[in-house]
This record gives C-alpha cells, structure tokens and sequence, in this order.
C-alpha cells in the first residue's frame, strides 16, 4: 500500500481498510440470521473473535496511518502539537525502567529533550501503537493520548470495549464454552463498527484541520 502522503490519500486508506472490515462483519451477521439454532451459537462465538480482531486491528492500521502521515510533512516538533515531541522521548523513557542506565546516560537524555524542539519528525516508531494484543479501554486511551485524540468520546463504549468484546473473546480464544446470546448481536456489531467510524473519523478530522500542528 502507498504512503498516505495526502489528505486524500490518509483518508482512502483508512476508509478502505474500514469498509472490508465491515463487510466482514455484516456477511457474518447475515449469516447469524439465517442460521438455525445450533450454527447460531458457533457464529456467535465466532463474531465475538472477529470483531475484536478488527477492532484491534483497525485501531492499530489507522493510527499508524495517521503518524505516517505527520511525518511525511518532516516539520519540526516546535510546529507540531506538544504530544508529538512527547512521543519522540516515550520509547526511550521507557527502556530507562527496565535497564540499569546510569546518572550520566540519564542526564544526557535530559539534555536531549531540552535541545531537540529543532528536530523534524520523520519517522513513527512502531512501539508507540502497541495494542498489546489486549486491547482494552486504558490501552485503547493511551493509544488516543498519542495521537492527541481524546479518550473521553468514547467513554461510554468503555465496558462495551472490556466486556462485550475483550474479556469473551479471551474466554474463548481460551477455549472456553462462553456463550454469547442472540440478543446481543446487534450490539456486538454496530458498537464495534461504530467504534471503528468515530475513531477513524477523529483522525480525519485532525488531518484535515491540521490540528496536530502546535497552536
């Protein structure tokens, strides 16, 4: 796929990969549907994966899109919000708790942050977008608080995100008889599709007004 180097371009690709993960979704609900009762449960069980598996994935695509597509611009971190030259320093912050560094490694990093404003971001460091392959709300928020989107919006869907679709899907990736009831499944799928539409449409929204660049 192409580098999201325009407005355009970060939009096509995180709508593209947005659509199929709907179809997906809604081809399985049908499916639900039609089902008799006995291949209803086994569906159920199996929307409940895939839905997170596209929330997950969703969520980690389009906000590497989005960082991708800042550091195409290659401006300094002085033009850019203040959470982008936070996000420079947040890997190697990091590392500091789980290594012996010494006093003069630390302080040179001291310094580096107070002298690096003159730096251009110009490459996404993968580790920032860490979904941990347990994508609850409070990874979810950190990942909103690196792309300088607000966590708040999506507070309510909070137990939807922990409950309805992590702690079942654990359950049964664990190989757990977790049933999941009929009734649920408009639930399952139109939170998840809505999720996946206010997160990406947040993104948008600052690529098109330009809201990652500092005030």
């Amino acid at each position: 796929m192409s580098k999201p180097y325009s407005e355009a371009n970060f939009s096509a690709q995180i709508i593209e990969d947005r659509n199929w993960r709907i179809k997906e979704i809604s081809d399985l609900k049908l499916a639900i549907r039609r089902g008799d009762e006995s291949l209803q449960r086994v569906l159920l069980r199996a929307l409940v994966a895939i839905c997170y598996a596209h929330w997950e994935g969703y969520v980690r695509f389009s906000a590497k899109k989005y960082l991708e597509h800042v550091a195409l611009r290659r401006f300094q971190y002085a033009a850019l919000d203040r959470q982008f030259f936070r996000n420079y320093f947040l890997p190697r912050l990091a590392a500091l708790s789980t290594s012996k560094t010494s006093i003069m490694e630390r302080c040179a990093l001291v310094d580096e942050i107070l002298n690096a404003s003159e730096r251009r971001f110009t490459k996404v460091n993968d580790d920032l977008i860490n979904t941990k392959a347990n994508l609850n709300f409070d990874v979810f928020s950190d990942i909103c608080l690196v792309c300088g989107v607000s966590a708040e919006q999506f507070a309510d869907k909070s137990s939807f995100i922990d409950i309805f679709l992590l702690k079942r899907r654990n359950a049964i990736a664990h190989g757990e008889d977790t049933m999941v009831a009929l009734d649920d499944l408009d639930t399952i799928a139109q939170d998840t599709i809505g999720l996946m539409r206010s997160f990406g449409d947040a993104l948008e929204n600052h690529v098109v007004l330009q809201t990652y660049k500092a005030v």
